[in-house]
């Protein structure tokens, strides 16, 4: 039976950014918001790689570039492909008053978003775990928690990626192994000068490395770097099929990342003060659950909303909470709480750039999944390759040098291979670009 005592507005499950987004929406539009964090204190069960955009944490935030625990302004972003001891690197590199990220420390980072929420009237929780919801008459009135029960009039799930709580009610399907990435990070302690040397930057200035290759060749995973003040992040993300029944171990792979010469010289000497492990959604816009029904509406992580193309999180995670408080707002000042009105949600979704991206590269993971071995793989080897051959100074004439690469490649990848490998490339930019 409802304990009129323990009835509140909007309760919020998982205080990352989306959970402290919905929740800080809801209090500064005047109604009681009760977010319940797992952990010893929000923040402290998140990880990511490092970097936070201006832009969405404004829209939350708008001051928080005064007083937010920020690491580093990123002015440059490095792309490198790893081969087993070379490498190849683009970098670009923008002017400082024109940067859009910075890195940060999440455990820091999301435990200043909450104290703002509390000081806008937000109830955080701490140190509970929710173990169901409440369903009365089709519709979900509360939570669960292993002291007590909770009720409320709409409920918003931000319990991150594996959200037990969204399938429970059928919003969501069991997650298969290729559509889950493992990330593991170590942060590794190192002075503010010899970052600044060996990234060639200015004081809080940042850098960020995408890792491509190396101990990861023929395999879908990534791996990043990301400055800090007085520390280096350092990690990558595979997907679960990558690792089921193989025997690979993440540390593994990151461990022969650090130990590439092209990567070793920026960690020397540093040493490791954090270890941690994070699942991430990878399946994009075909795998996104349901995202409301009556009394419940899902955001961030436990949405699927990750853009794995541009390494975009947290702002989604932003967004996505920001919206669900808007529409819980509107339902709370409609005293109507059905799917049908819920369904604003999505429809903000949707018309922002969230939904819209994850539309965008909707086929890409398919063509990954389907390509990894020749564009993960040979693709890479033969781009390093390239470079090697085009910076040498053998004797040979440099039209014999690339005719003989030109063959050699055609001969190995075959011609057939090669025009299966074009048109997956040119159905992909299509669907971009066009469809």
């Amino acid at each position: 039976m409802e304990n009129r005592e323990n009835k509140t507005d909007v309760i919020v499950v998982g205080g990352g950014p989306a959970g402290i987004a919905a929740a800080i929406t809801v209090a500064r539009a005047g109604f009681e918001a009760i977010l319940i964090e797992r952990g010893t204190f929000a923040g402290s069960k998140n990880v990511f790689g490092g970097a936070i955009y201006a832009d969405s944490v404004k829209q939350i935030f708008p001051d928080f570039e005064t007083s937010a625990p920020l690491e580093r302004k990123n002015i440059e972003h490095k792309f490198a492909i790893l081969g087993e001891d070379d490498s190849t690197v683009i970098s670009y590199k923008k002017n400082p008053k024109d940067a859009v990220s910075y890195s940060v420390m999440r455990g820091k980072f999301d435990r200043w978003m909450a104290e703002q929420a509390r000081r806008e009237g937000v109830i955080i929780v701490e140190e509970t775990v929710v173990r169901d919801l409440i369903v009365k008459d089709k519709k979900i009135v509360g939570v669960k928690t292993e002291l007590e029960d909770y009720y409320s009039d709409i409920v918003i799930l931000a319990d991150g990626v594996n959200s037990l709580l969204a399938k429970s009610i059928g919003l969501r399907k069991d997650i298969k192994p290729k559509d889950v990435a493992l990330s593991v990070k170590e942060v590794i302690k190192t002075d503010k000068e010899k970052i600044n040397e060996r990234f060639l930057l200015n004081d809080d200035e940042g850098c960020i490395y995408e890792l491509f290759g190396g101990s990861m060749l023929g395999k879908l995973g990534l791996g990043f770097i990301y400055t800090n003040k007085e520390s280096v992040s350092i990690g990558l993300g595979i997907t679960l099929d990558e690792l089921d029944g193989t025997g690979i171990k993440p540390y593994e792979l990151l461990d022969k990342i650090k130990e590439h010469p092209t990567i070793s010289p920026l960690i020397k000497g540093g040493e490791v003060i954090e270890y941690s492990a994070h699942l991430i959604p990878e399946g994009g816009y075909k795998k996104m659950p349901k995202l409301y029904s009556d009394g419940v509406m899902v955001t961030g992580d436990a949405a699927m909303l990750v853009n794995n193309m541009h390494w975009e999180g947290t702002n989604l995670a932003l967004i996505s909470g920001k919206f669900a408080g808007e529409t819980a707002v509107e339902a709370l000042n409609k005293k109507d709480f059905s799917a049908k009105t819920l369904k604003e949600y999505d429809k903000k979704l949707r018309k922002s750039f969230v939904i819209k991206d994850l539309y965008t590269y909707r086929n890409l993971m398919d063509v990954m999944h389907d390509k990894k071995t020749i564009f993960m793989d040979t693709y890479f080897k033969k781009i390093n390759a390239f470079f090697e051959m085009f910076t040498s100074v053998n004797g040979v004439p440099k039209r014999e040098l690339y005719r003989k690469f030109i063959f050699d490649f055609i001969k190995e990848r075959g011609f057939f291979g090669l025009c299966s490998d074009f048109w997956a490339v040119v159905k992909l930019v299509w669907s971009v670009l066009i469809k």
